[in-house]
């Protein structure tokens, strides 16, 4: 993994604390990634694997340590602008009250693209993950938990960043599909140097899917 290229992530000695300043949810985690690597993340329920890749998308600020992207720090850029290139996927998609085609155009539409851009990656994304027809007019109380969670990743992934992190993003997806999905983000990386971070405890896909596998345990790295 580690070679002379600069990483695109990476983590020196982050640290954060709970709101009450009483707990270390994270301590001193250092690591880095590079363009194109797959970088899972596993360990327990409450290790921390969620608030990590908060950190990593500026939802949150660590309290000591510094997070680095293209050399820069984390904090010197814009939220907004942030957001476009690290594209956090949550474990529980929200639809906003749109429509799944409103849905899968509405990050698109905020970046200003063409509408046949956005139709084309639509298109596409679409396509990857078999997502058919019928669900486009659908709503959020319309869809299983399985369909949510897959248009959420279509939607990400649409978006094209740099930096693409998936919290336990085969939860709710059947094996077929789960399946499916390591094999289209093992694709990405390798024809277009996207960086995949992946939180998930289903060990046989993150065996499947990883270049570099990192154990967390009540906030640290384990060794």
């Amino acid at each position: 993994m580690q070679g002379t290229r600069e990483p695109l992530l990476k983590l020196s000695d982050v640290s954060l604390t709970d709101s009450l300043g009483r707990h270390q949810l994270l301590k001193n985690i250092s690591f880095s990634v590079n363009r194109g690597d797959r970088l899972a993340i596993v360990g327990p329920s409450g290790s921390g694997k969620t608030t990590l890749l908060s950190l990593i998308n500026r939802l949150q600020d660590p309290h000591t340590g510094t997070i680095f992207f293209e050399s820069q720090p984390l904090n010197k850029f814009p939220v907004i602008d942030l957001r476009r290139q690290i594209v956090l996927v949550p474990q529980e998609p929200k639809l906003l009250g749109m429509t799944v085609q409103e849905t899968l155009a509405y990050p698109l539409i905020l970046q200003k693209l063409p509408e046949d851009e956005i139709q084309q990656r639509i298109t596409y994304w679409r396509s990857q993950l078999s997502i058919p027809d019928d669900w486009l007019e659908r709503h959020e109380l319309e869809l299983s938990l399985g369909q949510r969670q897959l248009i959420s990743i279509a939607r990400g992934l649409g978006m094209q960043a740099k930096l693409l992190l998936l919290d336990e993003p085969t939860s709710a997806l059947d094996r077929e599909r789960a399946l499916r999905l390591i094999e289209v983000l093992k694709t990405i990386t390798e024809e277009t140097k996207t960086t995949i971070i992946m939180v998930n405890h289903q060990l046989d896909l993150v065996e499947q899917f990883q270049h570099q596998v990192l154990q967390l345990n009540q906030g640290k790295l384990q060794k």
